[in-house]
């Protein structure tokens, strides 16, 4: 295809862009949220870098268990919220799918999966053996080999659309019968759908057929709107029921109608028809979100979601300025998962939203989006009489939220200005609005024109807090306090006296608040207090005084916030301090910090909400504090928070009563009363198991209550789990144990894969607890319980043991006969078999001590054995110098995808033997798990170990395998963490893994030190 008149038509695009957003606004902002117009869905997405095998994907589906299924052109896809594991690729030890190239997918009541693909047919993923079967085309089979669509019969049955007609499939049977559609249609067929009063509803190359129950023929749709009458006489590619009973219909063309509950169809404005000679993007799907609320997938135009009876719809749209904008604007394929979430199947990888979260929601920049931010840092807020919401941000940006008329302004500061962030934002007695950046602006309120730099005398200086004083104006900067009356022009100053304590406390004043007849004043050492004038004589210092607890607990105070019970709220570096008023007269503090639950002591602001409760932004995220009990909540992102860096006094109440507060990636915005409907958590599953190293088939799996007997030689368990809410994967920690072997809980490095490894365990019955607990407000803890049986080996048995006493008493028998025949002979001969009995014994007891302790594959300690002498290592020299490093293979999923396991266990050989290479006697190396493999190096400085596993990583990388004639290459992360005195093995690892996850995110192939 042609590249010319590229750079036109992607401004031409822009633009139009711009326009369809501007065109919805209005719809948007009718809705009850007066923040729904700059509410968008926050996206995350799946896509290649992920392991997704194609950039373009087709379908998607959930399975009985919860577990996501994803069709691509490249391949079928499943997916636990942690693990992307690609199926039916015929490199496999089983046929798999004879086409690549996924078209449709539709999951079946007994845990497996019908497979449309684009050029194979149909195809049944049978769930019991993880086997793929493949429904003849031909007589007696399917009309054609392309699958478009399967639809539910409601009688144990499928409806199949193909290129070449329409059959039906009996799941039970596997008979396929051929339908006649009638020859008004054509041989090819878009979708298919049987409604709850069993009519079948065909999407034809010829338009929409309709087949009504208890009759055998179809007849053309029509209607007599006109702009509905072309969606179906078009091409017709998808087709809905909602809860309600309206049928949607979507078309390739046309756009799309809907027919009501009187068998009337509408046209869905602005996207059905032909008006203008227009033509819509072809509507591959539709899902209904919520009641009457319906999402329309187009090819090449987003998602454009609707409720039958608006004036307007709205268009959820790719931003490339939005990180968390959906991926792509050809959308084929959506999905309501169990959990609440929407999934959407585009061509640059599978996202994922949860349009029931909201609690928080994140205003994010963007060029393309009027109601977007300017940029991203928004350093101050503040809200005029007139109920409009001003940001300051960075580069002298000024953005105005009107949320009465559902948009926003953007402004920019000129002169010597221009480039300066807004640090403060007030109103003045006569409406004007006074922005503190570099100096002070004035902006007219009906106008909105700028006067810049309005006071020479602060035409140099950061102006950081601005405060009315009837008609003067109290401003704060970092040489104190200025008070500016507009009607004289008189400025007044106040500064810190060296060595006066009863002076401003600092000349960096950040925040000025009225508490009662009193001035706050928060500044960078403390608290000042001014009563009666704003500009006193003396001041009233609060101050941290060192082994105090009454005391603030650090001196630079962010923001000051009074409530309405008299208490006063303190941000600082220290904590959060509530401040009461004593009956003496002096206030004493009482300091929140994270020994109490709060993610960090880096307070930046804090609000109270309608109901007195207190919210506060922190260096990394926003948390609720229960103004009675103090009891603390961090948010997260199942309560939609995604910005967790923010600055300080960037906060405000809206007037409908959210809670602002700004950070350097944006705006959150907090709706502190919403509370989510009563939903059941979802599952906890075992989403893999591999016994002995032989994966079990997925519809065997356990449920919570379940067992898993484990019979063999080598008694090894593996098992993958997750918690199937997709909500917020890297926020839910596990913890698991196995009750009867383990001694305690072995906990999950939050951001790991949760999974479980046990080898050679010894025989008997156990239960393996398996914890998984959610963070944010609506904390949730669920146990999954299973049985797990272990067989004993043969020589284990009852039947081996009294096999073993009778043959050794007819032993000791005729030891005694011969004894009495032979007895020097036999004493002499008896001696030399104790002996060798002995020998036998020492050295089965040997290997079997070797077999519990060392990994069956590379001959290094197993991960159980490794913890164990580390832990004793570091109780035996509390104090002693060590160095740990944990290793993770690069890619190591595509070489046993690519080659085989066979080669995947070649290379982690001779990663381990390159490893050992470069050991002392007295280092210890373990298999951690999988691809992963831990060394920890006694007597070991950072900077000596750093240089060891510098050499190890080096060899790693010039190591090359021949498979097949290709060469097999692999590099490895290493983190390393150096021992701190007296610290616990469990820290010392955790420190080591987020080591490893840092060289991970520096690109792989190299080496990451711990703090």
């Amino acid at each position: 295809m042609s590249q010319a008149g590229g750079p036109l038509r992607w401004t031409t695009t822009l633009a139009g862009l711009l326009c369809l957003l501007m065109a919805f606004a209005p719809a948007r902002a009718s809705g009850t949220d007066p923040w729904s117009p700059f509410d968008a869905p926050w996206f995350t997405t799946l896509d290649i870098a992920e392991g997704i095998p194609h950039s373009t994907t087709t379908a998607v589906v959930q399975d009985r268990s919860g577990v996501i299924w994803i069709g691509t052109i490249g391949g079928l896809v499943r997916y636990d919220g942690y693990r992307i594991e690609l199926l039916g690729t015929r490199s496999n030890s089983g046929p798999g799918l004879p086409d690549n190239y996924v078209r449709s997918l539709y999951a079946l009541p007994d845990g497996g999966l019908l497979i449309g693909t684009n050029a194979g047919g149909l195809v049944r993923f049978d769930p019991t053996d993880n086997s793929f079967k493949v429904y003849p085309v031909g007589p007696n089979g399917l009309s054609d080999h392309k699958i478009y669509a399967i639809g539910d019969d409601r009688a144990g049955g499928v409806w199949v659309a193909t290129e070449g007609g329409l059959d039906h499939l009996d799941l039970a049977s596997g008979a396929i019968r051929r339908i006649d559609t009638g020859a008004a249609t054509v041989a090819r067929n878009f979708s298919v759908l049987q409604d709850r009063d069993g009519n079948v509803w065909l999407g034809n190359n010829n338009g929409l057929f309709v087949r009504r129950a208890g009759t055998d023929t179809f007849v053309r749709e029509a209607s007599t709107d006109p702009a509905a009458g072309n969606v179906l006489g078009d091409q017709v590619w998808s087709i809905l029921q909602d809860r309600a009973g309206r049928l949607w219909v979507g078309s390739v063309q046309a756009g799309v109608a809907w027919r009501d509950a009187d068998g009337n169809w509408h046209g869905v404005p602005g996207f059905s028809g032909y008006a203008n000679g227009a033509r819509h993007p072809t509507v591959r799907d539709m899902l209904e979100v919520a009641d009457g609320k319906v999402w329309i997938a187009t090819d090449g135009n987003g998602v454009i979601e609707y409720t039958p009876g608006n004036p307007a719809s709205r268009t959820i749209a790719h931003d490339p300025a939005v990180h968390s904008s959906l991926p792509g604007d050809s959308v084929r394929s959506l999905l309501l998962d169990h959990a609440g979430n929407l999934w959407a199947a585009t061509d640059l990888g599978v996202a994922r939203t949860h349009q029931g979260i909201h609690t928080a929601f994140s205003l994010l920049p963007s060029p393309l989006d009027p109601n977007a931010l300017s940029t991203s840092n928004v350093r101050a807020i503040f809200v005029d009489t007139r109920g409009r919401i001003w940001l300051g941000l960075g580069a002298g940006h000024i953005d105005i939220i009107d949320l009465k008329a559902g948009r926003m302004s953007h402004l920019r500061l000129a002169g010597s200005q221009i480039q300066r962030g807004v640090h403060s934002i007030t109103e003045a007695s006569d409406g004007s609005i006074l922005i503190g950046t570099q100096g002070l602006a004035r902006v007219d309120p009906d106008t909105l024109a700028i006067e810049n730099s309005i006071l020479p005398e602060l035409h140099d200086k950061p102006v950081l807090g601005l405060k009315p004083d009837g008609e003067r104006v109290v401003i704060g900067t970092y040489d104190g306090i200025y008070r500016y009356d507009p009607r004289t022009h008189a400025l007044e100053h106040l500064s810190h006296r060296h060595g006066d304590p009863t002076s401003l406390a600092s000349n960096t004043v950040r925040e000025i608040v009225r508490v009662g007849s009193e001035w706050w004043y928060a500044t960078s050492r403390g608290i000042s207090i001014a009563r009666g004038s704003s500009l006193p004589a003396s001041f009233t210092n609060l101050l941290h005084r060192r082994g105090d607890a009454t005391s603030l607990p650090q001196d630079y105070i962010s923001s000051l916030m009074p409530a309405a019970d008299g208490r006063v709220w303190a941000s600082t570096l220290g904590g959060l301090s509530v401040l009461h008023h004593q009956d003496n007269g002096a206030w004493s503090a009482r300091t929140i910090g994270t020994d109490d639950g709060l993610s960090s002591d880096n307070i930046n602001t804090v609000l109270a909400d309608d109901h007195g409760q207190i919210w506060a932004s922190l260096s990394n995220g926003v948390a609720r504090i229960d103004s009675h009990t103090l009891a603390v909540a961090n948010l997260g992102a199942r309560d939609g928070l995604h910005i967790a860096s923010y600055v300080s006094i960037a906060a405000a109440r809206a007037p409908s009563g959210e809670l602002l507060f700004g950070g350097q990636a944006g705006l959150t915005v907090i709706r502190p009363h919403w509370q989510p409907p009563a939903t059941a958590l979802a599952p906890l599953a075992i989403t893999r198991a591999e016994i002995n190293g032989v994966l079990v088939p997925f519809g065997k799996l356990p449920a919570d209550g379940g067992t898993i007997k484990i019979d063999g030689d080598t008694h090894n368990l593996r098992l993958n789990f997750a918690l199937l809410d997709y909500q917020a994967p890297m926020e839910t920690t596990y913890r698991y144990r196995l009750e009867g072997f383990d001694h305690g809980w072995t906990d999950i490095p939050r951001g790991s894969t949760p999974s479980a490894n046990y080898t050679n365990l010894p025989h008997g019955s156990y239960t393996l607890h398996v914890v998984a607990t959610t963070q944010g407000l609506q904390s949730q803890k669920t146990e999954t319980r299973l049985k797990v049986v272990v067989s004993p080996y043969w020589h284990e048995t009852t039947r081996a043991r009294i096999a073993a006493a009778v043959l050794l008493l007819l032993l000791i028998g005729l030891l005694v006969h011969l004894r009495t025949l032979y007895l020097r002979h036999q004493a002499l001969r008896l001696q030399r078999e104790i002996d060798e009995h002995t020998r036998a014994l020492l050295a089965a007891n040997h290997r079997l001590d070797e077999l519990a302790s060392t990994d069956g594959l590379t001959g290094v300690y197993n991960r159980r054995r490794f913890m164990e002498l580390v832990r004793n290592l570091c109780e035996q020299s509390p104090e002693g110098l060590a160095c740990m490093a944990l290793f993770d293979l690069d890619r190591f999923k595509l070489i046993n995808d690519t080659y085989g396991h066979q080669v995947g266990d070649t290379v982690i050989c001779q990663a381990v033997e390159a490893i050992t290479r470069h050991c002392r006697h007295t280092d210890l190396i373990g298999r951690y798990g999988g691809e992963e493999f831990v060394l920890c190096l006694p007597d070991t400085n950072l900077q000596q170990a750093h240089e060891t596993i510098e050499r190890i990583r080096v060899e790693l990388a010039g190591m090359t395998l021949i498979h097949d004639g290709s060469a097999v290459m692999v590099t490895a992360s290493i983190g390393i963490a150096q021992r701190q005195p007296r610290e616990p093995f469990e820290s010392w690892l955790s420190r080591t893994d987020k080591a490893l996850y840092q060289a991970k995110r520096n690109g792989r192939n190299c080496c990451a030190l711990a703090d």
